[in-house]
């Protein structure tokens, strides 16, 4: 696709979805403003207050994808840095933790290392295998043994939810298989958090207009099945037609995996909900305005990046 501006390094179907992105940012932000004059109330309060913090993210995660590889795996280090932070921020650790804790922190830059040298089996196995072994090793050095199984599981999974998830959407444009093409890989990123980010106005929207049956009462009661459903159906109709961005030329394909970003970012919703359910709190954090925290926000994308990275992987290169 020949670009639109041709002074701007980016492949022509990204620049159209950067465009896309922002006149339907745009369009929202004038559509609020009149519904607000017209029809004051609290939900057109908290869409508003949902809006600004989409035009943030979105700017964010726009340059994060663009960006050259390096940028883009550092960029998502810090994130999956300050994600980490929240949650352990929140978890009552022993003191004798600690050197633990540091290991947990230190494992990032290592992690997305291997993300940005398209180290494969490296990438894939470094958290789930190597610190699933040395991080509680090195909590069993302390010699205190008591409360020692609700610290290793409550470390090691907030690991793999905050870095190894998370990093999937660097490998994404490091692979060297999938980035043969410069574009490709820029693609795929921004088809999924583009999809990630329709996903979640889809259930809030449906939610919010049609919700009536709760589908996780206890641990997230404004979820509805509603809204789930409309974010599945309308999560899978959007990305077959933002399936330029990606290298896959078959329809059912594109559903699949709209489909698949749709289901896992809900689940990472939903267990994100649980753990703040758990931890007594509202929002793990007050980074970004009407979201929370960094978390808050990613929480889709710490189930919905591994998922994707691993059916695009199998499409293309099995």
């Amino acid at each position: 696709m020949n670009k639109i501006f041709p002074s701007i390094d980016v492949a022509g179907h990204l620049q159209v979805v950067v465009i896309v992105i922002f006149s339907i940012l745009v369009a929202s932000s004038v559509l609020f403003a009149f519904w607000k004059k017209a029809k004051p109330g609290e939900l057109i309060d908290e869409m508003i207050i949902r809006l600004r913090s989409w035009w943030v993210i979105c700017i964010i995660f726009l340059f994060a994808t663009l960006s050259g590889p390096m940028a883009t795996c550092i960029g998502l280090g810090v994130l999956s840095f300050l994600a980490l932070r929240e949650i352990y921020t929140h978890l009552k650790l022993r003191k004798t933790d600690r050197v633990a804790l540091l290991i947990c922190y230190l494992c990032i830059p290592v992690q997305y290392y291997f993300a940005y040298m398209g180290w494969y089996n490296l990438f894939l196995s470094f958290i789930p295998v190597f610190m699933f072994i040395i991080v509680p090793f090195f909590m069993v050095m302390s010699g205190y043994e008591k409360h020692m199984g609700r610290s290793m599981g409550m470390m090691t999974s907030s690991l793999v939810l905050s870095v190894f998830g998370i990093s999937h959407m660097a490998i994404l444009v490091c692979h060297p298989s999938l980035n043969e093409d410069p574009a490709m890989g820029k693609g795929l990123l921004l088809f999924l958090i583009f999809l990630t980010q329709i996903n979640d106005v889809m259930q809030f929207t449906f939610g919010k207009i049609f919700g009536k049956h709760k589908i996780l009462p206890v641990v997230s009661p404004n979820k509805t099945w509603e809204g789930f459903l409309g974010g599945l159906i309308g999560t899978s109709v959007v990305g077959y037609y933002m399936g330029f961005l990606t290298p896959l030329d078959q329809g059912w394909n594109l559903v699949l995996l709209s489909f698949s970003v749709a289901l896992f970012g809900f689940i990472g919703d939903a267990i994100v909900s649980a753990i703040k359910r758990d931890f007594g709190i509202k929002d793990m954090g007050d980074s970004i305005p009407g979201h929370g925290g960094y978390l808050d926000r990613i929480d889709s994308l710490t189930t919905s990046a591994s998922p994707f990275f691993h059916i695009v992987y199998l499409m293309l290169l099995v």
